[in-house]
C-alpha cells in the first residue's frame, strides 16, 4: 500500500501506527486537520534541501546585540548565509531581528526564514507578577490577558517564539524555579497551562500579533531532588501520570506549538535523550504534532550524565525525538557523521527538519518573514497605557494577605508611616529575575507607589534598616548577574537604630523584606528559605517599638515565617509584582483594592518539612494531633501542619460558607453530580473570594490523595451579599491512572469538600455507582 510522503516517513520511523493499529493508539490530544497546501510546500522544499541545510534547520543559536543592532560574529554570519541556522534566541527589536532575517532571506540558497525566540516569561516590556504570583490570582481571564499582552509586545519586537509557559509541578520551595511555575497542584496547573498557551498563540499563529508557545520543561523538572536546580528526578509512573504530567498534557491539548526538554533524567535517561518520553508518551500517546527544542546545551550535558561523547549524545537525542538543539551545536557538528555511521536515519533528520519548517509555515514566516514588524509598530505597542493599567490590576489580584490582626490593614491616609527594609525603595527587584526585556528603571517602587497613593496627606519616613544578607559570597554572586545590590557598609546595628528611630516617630511600620530578585529563579536554589538574618534582626528590633508592624514580603518562593506569623500584625505576600508593583501594593495597603489572592504553593513552618503539599497520600499511621501519640507519622519537634495551606488567602472582609449540598447521593457512570454551596460576605467591605472544591476517593485500587482540587470559582460579593454557587462533577473528574496506567473512575465512596482553602472545608459524601 502506498502512503503520502509525510505518512510514509512517520511509518518508517515507527512514529505512526499502520491503519490497522491506529484505532488502538492511545492518542488523547485533538489532532489538527491535515493541511495539504502546507504539506505540499514542505515536501517540495525538503526535496530541494541538502543534508547540511536540513541539519542547519535543527540548529538554534544565541546572538547577542547592543543598541545599534545584533552583534553578529564572523562565524555566525557565515553560518546563517550557508543555511546552518534554523532559529535564533536573544535577539529582538525590529531593527535587530530584521538584520538577521534579511541575511537568511536574501543571502541563503533557499531563502528559509529564521524563527526568533526569547524568554518572555511573565511579560515582555510590560512586566507582570512572576508566574507563581500570577497563579495566586486564581483568575484565568487575567492570566490569559497577561499572555496576550506579552504576545502583542513580543511580536511587535520581532519575536515569534516564547519560552513559556513553564508548567512544572513544584513541591519543594528550595528550588528557585518554583517562582516560574504555577505551584503544586495538577488541576490548577492544567487550567493555567491552557489559558497561557491560548493567550500567546491566539486563534491563528500566522497573525502578526501571535507568538508560538514553548511549554517547559518536559518533563518533571520541578521534582528535582533536594530542590537543587538541574538535579536528578526519580518517581513512579503512577505519580508521573497522576500528579506531574497533567499540565504538560493540557498544554498539548490546547495546541501548544513546541515543547522544551528538561535537564533532569527520567527513569535513568536524561529527558533530552529519552525516547519513551519524547516519542512514546508525547507523540504516540498524546498526539503532539509540534516540535521539541532542547534547553540550553542540554545535548552536550548528557555527556556529564554518563550517556557518551558528543557523537553518541547527538544520535541519542535525535533518535529520542528532539528536533532542535539549543546553542550546543551538537547536531550541526555530528549528525552528518552519525548518518554515515548508521547511528541515525535520513528519515529521522528529515522528520525533525519537517517539524521546524512546519512551525515556520504556521507562523506565516514563508508568507511574511518580517510579520509586519516595524519601529513604528513597536513604539505604538510597548507599554501602552492600557497594558500598564492591566499590569497594575493583575498585580493587585496576585497579592495574598496572610495575616491581618485587629484589622491593621487597610492603612489610613493620615499620620506618619515608617517605610523600612532593603526592598522599601528599590525598583530593580520589582520585576523579578525572569523579566527578560523589561526595564527595571520603569518599575514603580513600593515607596513611589505609596507616595502616589497618599500624596502629601501622609508623612513617609524611609530607612533601609538592613542589607539583604550578610553573606558576601551570595552578594557577589547576585551582582555578577545583574543584582544591582548596593551594600550599605555601615555597621548593622547603626542601620537598625536608624530604622527604629524612624519607627518610634511613626504611627505604623511598613517593613519591606524578603529576597532580592536574584535569590530565586534559575540556578537560585536555597537550603534555608527563611528571611535572611540581617532582615530578621531588623524585624525583631522593630517589634520592640510596640508600633503596628506590617510586613510586605517580596520573594519568589514560599518562605518559612514562624516568627513573622507570630509577631507581625499584618503580612502581605506580594511576590515580585512587576512593572506596576508599587502602585498595586499601595492599592491594597490603603484599601483601594481588597486583596483576593490565594496561595498555590504551601508555606511550611520549617524547611525540614519539605516536601510539604496539600494533596499528599495518607499513611498507615496518620497523625491526628494527639501530643503523646508517638508511633504515628509525625515529627517530634514540629507539627505536620503547614504555616499557610494551599488555597489560603485572607480578605479585608469575611466570608461564610454553608455546607455543600449534593444533587444526588449516587452518581452513575453516565451522570452529573451538582454540588451547591452558599457563600456570604459577612464583613464590612465588598470583596472577591475564591471558592474551592476538593474531592477524596475513599477506597481505590491504589492509595489516593487525601484531597484533590477539582473546581474553583472566583466571585465578587458586596458586603452582606450571598450567592449560591454550583459546581458540577462527572465521573471523568474522578478518574485517575491505576497501576496499569489505565485512566479509570472506580465505583465507591467519595468525599466532596468546599471552602476558602484546602484546610477550612466542609464535607459531604456520595457514591459512584455503575
Amino acid at each position: 500500500m502506498k502512503y503520502p510522503f509525510r505518512t510514509a516517513l512517520l511509518l518508517s520511523l515507527g512514529l505512526l501506527a499502520s491503519p490497522a493499529l491506529q484505532a488502538q493508539a492511545p492518542v488523547s490530544a485533538p489532532q489538527s486537520a491535515p493541511d495539504p497546501k502546507m504539506n505540499r510546500f514542505i515536501d517540495d522544499l525538503l526535496q530541494k534541501m541538502t543534508l547540511e541545510e536540513k541539519i542547519g534547520q535543527l540548529n538554534l543559536i544565541t546572538v547577542g546585540f547592543d543598541v545599534t543592532g545584533p552583534v553578529v560574529s564572523k562565524d555566525v554570519d557565515a553560518s546563517i548565509r550557508r543555511g546552518a541556522v534554523g532559529s535564533v534566541l536573544n535577539t529582538f527589536t525590529p531593527t535587530a531581528a530584521r538584520k538577521l532575517q534579511e541575511m537568511a532571506i536574501k543571502q541563503t540558497r533557499l531563502h528559509i526564514p529564521l524563527i526568533f525566540g526569547y524568554d518572555v516569561i511573565h511579560g515582555h516590556r510590560t512586566i507582570f507578577p512572576i508566574a507563581l504570583g500570577l497563579a495566586s490570582s486564581w483568575d484565568l481571564t487575567a492570566l490569559e490577558r497577561s499572555a496576550r499582552i506579552a504576545a502583542e509586545e513580543a511580536s511587535a519586537d520581532g519575536l515569534h517564539w516564547v519560552y513559556s509557559p513553564m508548567v512544572d509541578i513544584a513541591r519543594d520551595p528550595r528550588w528557585g524555579r518554583i517562582s516560574e511555575g504555577s505551584g503544586e497542584d495538577p488541576y490548577l496547573g492544567s487550567q493555567i497551562a491552557r489559558v497561557m498557551v491560548r493567550g500567546y498563540q491566539g486563534a491563528d499563529l500566522s497573525k502578526p500579533n501571535a507568538v508560538m508557545a514553548c511549554v517547559k520543561h518536559f518533563a518533571l523538572y520541578g521534582a528535582a531532588e533536594a530542590g537543587r536546580d538541574y538535579n536528578t528526578t526519580d518517581m513512579s509512573l503512577v505519580r508521573m501520570y497522576n500528579e506531574y504530567l497533567p499540565p504538560y498534557k493540557a498544554a498539548v491539548e490546547a495546541g501548544a506549538g513546541s515543547m522544551m526538554s528538561s535537564f533532569n533524567d527520567i527513569n535513568g535517561v536524561p529527558a533530552t535523550g529519552n525516547k519513551w518520553l519524547m516519542t512514546d508518551l508525547l507523540r504516540r500517546q498524546w498526539g503532539f504534532q509540534g516540535f521539541v527544542a532542547t534547553d540550553y546545551t542540554a545535548i552536550n550535558e548528557m555527556t556529564a550524565h554518563g550517556m557518551g561523547n558528543d557523537a553518541q549524545t547527538s544520535a541519542l537525542a535525535l533518535n529520542a525525538g528532539i528536533d532542535q538543539d539549543m546553542v550546543g551545536e551538537i547536531f550541526l557538528k555530528n549528525l552528518a557523521q552519525n548518518l554515515k555511521d548508521g547511528t541515525v536515519q535520513q528519515a529521522q533528520i528529515d522528520l525533525a527538519c519537517r517539524r521546524i519548517l512546519e512551525a515556520k509555515y504556521k507562523l506565516g514566516l514563508f508568507q511574511d518573514p518580517y510579520r509586519g514588524t516595524s519601529e513604528k509598530r513597536a513604539k505604538a505597542t510597548m507599554m501602552k497605557k492600557d497594558f500598564v493599567a492591566d499590569a497594575r490590576d493583575i498585580a493587585r489580584k496576585s497579592l495574598v494577605l496572610l495575616k491581618n490582626s485587629n484589622n491593621t490593614l487597610p492603612l489610613k491616609k493620615t499620620g506618619t508611616i515608617a517605610l523600612v527594609g532593603p526592598l522599601a525603595t528599590r525598583q530593580r527587584d520589582m520585576i523579578g529575575s525572569w523579566s527578560g526585556a523589561g526595564d527595571w528603571k520603569q518599575a514603580v517602587s513600593l515607596e513611589q507607589g505609596i507616595r502616589n497613593a497618599v500624596g502629601s496627606s501622609v508623612k513617609i519616613v524611609t530607612a533601609q534598616g538592613a542589607n539583604f544578607t550578610d553573606d558576601e559570597q551570595m552578594i557577589a554572586r547576585l551582582n555578577e548577574h545583574g543584582g544591582e545590590l548596593n551594600v550599605d557598609k555601615r555597621n548593622a546595628e547603626v542601620m537598625i537604630q536608624e530604622a527604629v528611630q524612624a519607627a518610634q516617630g511613626a504611627d505604623v511600620i511598613v517593613a519591606a523584606v524578603g529576597e532580592s530578585q536574584g535569590m530565586t529563579g534559575e540556578a537560585a536554589s536555597r537550603a534555608d528559605i527563611g528571611i535572611p538574618a540581617p532582615q530578621m534582626e531588623l524585624l525583631k528590633a522593630l517589634k520592640k517599638t510596640g508600633k503596628p508592624l506590617v510586613l510586605v514580603l517580596m520573594n519568589g518562593r514560599p518562605l518559612t515565617l514562624p516568627w513573622e506569623d507570630k509577631n507581625a500584625d499584618a503580612i502581605l505576600e506580594t511576590w515580585f509584582a512587576g512593572s506596576q508593583a508599587g502602585n498595586a501594593i499601595a492599592d491594597v495597603l490603603f484599601g483601594a483594592y481588597n486583596p483576593s489572592g490565594k496561595l498555590t504553593a504551601t508555606f511550611p513552618q520549617h524547611v525540614g518539612q519539605i516536601p510539604l503539599y496539600y494533596n499528599h497520600k495518607n499513611t498507615g499511621r496518620p497523625y491526628a494531633g494527639v501530643a503523646l501519640d508517638k508511633y504515628k507519622s509525625r515529627y517530634l519537634d514540629v507539627t505536620n501542619d503547614p504555616l499557610y495551606p494551599f488555597g489560603f488567602g485572607l480578605s479585608y472582609t469575611t466570608f461564610e460558607y454553608g455546607k455543600p449540598e449534593l444533587s444526588t447521593a449516587s452518581l452513575p457512570m453516565n451522570g452529573t453530580l451538582e454540588v451547591k454551596v452558599t457563600v456570604k460576605n459577612t464583613g464590612s467591605y465588598d470583596g472577591e473570594e475564591v471558592a474551592q472544591l476538593y474531592i477524596r476517593d475513599m477506597v481505590g485500587s491504589i492509595s489516593r490523595p487525601v484531597q484533590e482540587l477539582k473546581g474553583f470559582q472566583k466571585i465578587m460579593l458586596k458586603k452582606g451579599e450571598s450567592r449560591t454557587l454550583t459546581f458540577r462533577l462527572t465521573p471523568d473528574d474522578l478518574k485517575f491512572y491505576n497501576t496499569d496506567l489505565q485512566f479509570v473512575a472506580e465505583p465507591g465512596e467519595f468525599q466532596v469538600m468546599t471552602g476558602p482553602n484546602s484546610r477550612d472545608v466542609q464535607t459531604a459524601t456520595f457514591t459512584l455507582v455503575r
